[in-house]
């Protein structure tokens, strides 16, 4: 049975204490770790840091002190989570990327969680062909560093592309079951997989049930998100237009997911990682007290289906 549990991205603003206490006391087993560098987020639900990944390397009194708290809590760490643009055409930004998330990984291998989920990127002005290209010539590096440190990369197949920022083509490559067999094909590691996210099918129109069973053996972790499809404005506007025009994140259960099917998916493949619950729906974010409603929703949503 799979370990289920929270990414700590919503609880922006919150302590690393904070986050761990309220996840605990609402009966999760792990947390996904938000670790993103210091510095402005450009979007939201980035930017957001409840673990120094850089520190951890550096300070073994603040990685003991970081195990030590969440096993105190009986909690366990699922993840530690970066998602940045590491094939961004800007090459300050896409180095910055890089060693953050070099940086990330070894400070997984220290705390003993050994999994880093975030995206592979995109250069979203070149075509899938110039960009497998470009995969080619930036990711075997960081997976050597991974396999040399013990560490599963698991990369998220949401295609970051919602609105006119994100024109034309989004900031992540890996978000279709063709480029999956593609880039797998061309770096086949054991350490390089997939944080499968159902909710970025449902506006793709992909079939999230037959991708489980297809890479089985390549989901590493996996998120509880939802989207919710509005048909009368996707006949207004029609699929080319921005994705965020004819669709809409939602909390588990309140979109277009079918979460029996899904999860039962995850059943008959034994598997046996961590499962966690992404928060972002613009309808419970006006407050405190709305975010944590927002993720005991979640919980007691998917417990159905769970326990």
């Amino acid at each position: 049975m799979f370990k289920f549990g929270l990414l700590t991205a919503i609880l922006d603003g919150w302590s690393f204490e904070e986050a761990v206490n309220a996840a605990a006391e609402m009966g999760f087993e792990c947390l996904e770790v938000a670790c993103w560098p210091a510095g402005k987020a450009e979007r939201r639900y980035a930017g957001v840091s409840h673990i120094d990944a850089e520190r951890v390397c550096s300070d073994p009194d603040y990685a003991a002190y970081v195990k030590g708290y969440v096993e105190f809590m009986g909690m366990r760490i699922s993840s530690l989570a970066y998602y940045p643009n590491t094939m961004d055409p800007d090459l300050a930004k896409r180095e910055v990327a890089i060693n953050h998330l070099k940086a990330l990984i070894k400070a997984s291998a220290i705390l003993g969680v050994n999994m880093v989920t975030t995206f592979i990127g995109r250069d979203q002005h070149k075509t899938v062909e110039e960009n497998i290209e470009l995969f080619k010539e930036i990711w075997p590096p960081i997976i050597k560093l991974a396999e040399e440190q013990g560490v599963k990369v698991a990369i998220e197949n949401c295609p970051m592309l919602f609105g006119p920022d994100q024109w034309p083509g989004g900031q992540n490559l890996m978000c279709t079951p063709a480029i999956f067999r593609r880039l797998f094909a061309e770096l086949p590691s054991p350490n390089f997989g997939l944080n499968f996210d159902p909710s970025h099918y449902v506006w793709q129109g992909l079939d999230y049930v037959q991708t489980v069973y297809e890479f089985k053996d390549k989901i590493f972790h996996v998120h509880f998100k939802d989207i919710k499809l509005y048909p009368d404005k996707l006949k207004q506007v029609g699929v080319l237009a921005y994705p965020l025009e004819y669709m809409s994140p939602k909390l588990p259960g309140l979109g277009d997911v079918d979460w029996g099917a899904f999860i039962s998916a995850l059943h008959d493949i034994r598997y046996n990682g961590n499962a966690v619950i992404e928060v972002e729906d613009k309808a419970f974010e006006s407050c405190k007290e709305d975010v944590l409603k927002s993720i005991r929703l979640s919980k007691r949503y998917l417990d159905n289906f769970i326990i």
